[in-house]
């Protein structure tokens, strides 16, 4: 049986959230408990992935958003086949292929990393020999063929087997057009990580901003990869930039859906903090002064309650300003 906990927290879509699900009941692991023992992080993870079902959310033109093995996966369906953004963790293999099968018969042809993190690629593998060619921005190859090291995480990943390496790679933008849409591929400057790209559905309307948008939660900025607080407000300031009223905006993690305002609350939140942060550094206070100075109080009831929690993230931004 699913504790309600668990289940809501995976309806949520960020995978690190259920770390806590995995272990019993009566043992809950707190975020920074998770994190002062990284090495077992990652094998909750992914054991919480294992079992939590994929929610599908319907955005038109044949797209959904899949919501429950680690990053927000999008699919477009049509006559060129299924184009997927993103690939979850493998262990969510059996799940997301009944949930593929749910959209059609058409096959999967092709998939689109949205940067290097595990989270969003450890399925590549299986997807690869399901039929689909891999698309992505330079670093992400790079980064997934070799051991990489999250030094936040106190782990290092080991590279992908052959199957799993992108194919097809591009440096700063790459134009698709599948299933009758044009699907315009981005590359930030580094943000969350070194290798983010944005993903456009343009007659839709429909954009997969990964994990340069965490909807309604802190993000996670992996410094060991390039990744700054600098560049998260940057791609965000981007990203409003791009985006309408209108759009339909698919986050990487928190609410897989998102709006425009929302895009802005989040932008607004990164930058508020930035400034707190800094000022503390400034006054020459330390990284635990500055977290036990709460800068980001204004924000945690809303944006605090999952696994990057208030302390944890004032740590990333102190590292980066």
């Amino acid at each position: 049986m699913t504790h309600p906990r668990r289940a809501l927290l995976s309806r949520r879509g960020f995978c690190l959230c259920c770390v806590a699900g995995a272990a019993s009941a009566e043992a809950w692991l707190t975020p920074r408990q998770s994190f002062a023992e990284a090495r077992g992080l990652v094998t909750l993870i992914k054991d919480s992935a294992a079992v939590s079902p994929i929610v599908t959310h319907k955005l038109g033109h044949d797209i959904v958003a899949l919501e429950g093995s680690g990053g927000t996966v999008a699919v477009s369906t049509g006559r060129d086949g299924k184009v997927l953004i993103d690939a979850g963790i493998g262990v969510s293999r059996p799940q997301m292929t009944r949930a593929l099968a749910d959209l059609g018969a058409e096959p999967i042809t092709h998939l689109v990393n949205t940067h290097w993190h595990f989270d969003h690629t450890d399925g590549n593998t299986w997807l690869n020999a399901a039929g689909a060619k891999i698309i992505a921005q330079e670093n992400t190859r790079t980064r997934l063929r070799q051991v990489e090291r999250v030094a936040d995480w106190d782990y290092n990943f080991l590279p992908l087997p052959s199957g799993g390496l992108p194919t097809e790679v591009f440096s700063a933008d790459r134009t698709l057009r599948l299933n009758g849409l044009t699907i315009e591929l981005k590359h930030y400057a580094p943000a969350h990580t070194d290798s983010d790209i944005s993903v456009t559905f343009v007659e839709a309307n429909v954009v997969h901003l990964a994990d340069t948008f965490w909807n309604g939660i802190y993000p996670f900025i992996d410094y060991s990869t390039g990744g700054s607080i600098d560049g998260m407000i940057a791609a965000s300031d981007v990203n409003l930039a791009a985006v309408t009223e209108d759009s339909v905006i698919i986050a990487g993690h928190g609410k897989p859906v998102g709006t425009k305002r929302e895009l802005q609350a989040f932008r607004d939140m990164l930058v508020s903090i930035r400034e707190k942060v800094a000022a503390l550094k400034r006054q020459g206070r330390s990284r635990d002064e500055a977290v036990a100075a709460k800068p980001t109080a204004a924000f945690d009831a809303k944006f605090g309650n999952f696994v990057i929690d208030p302390g944890f993230f004032t740590r990333l931004v102190y590292e980066g300003v």
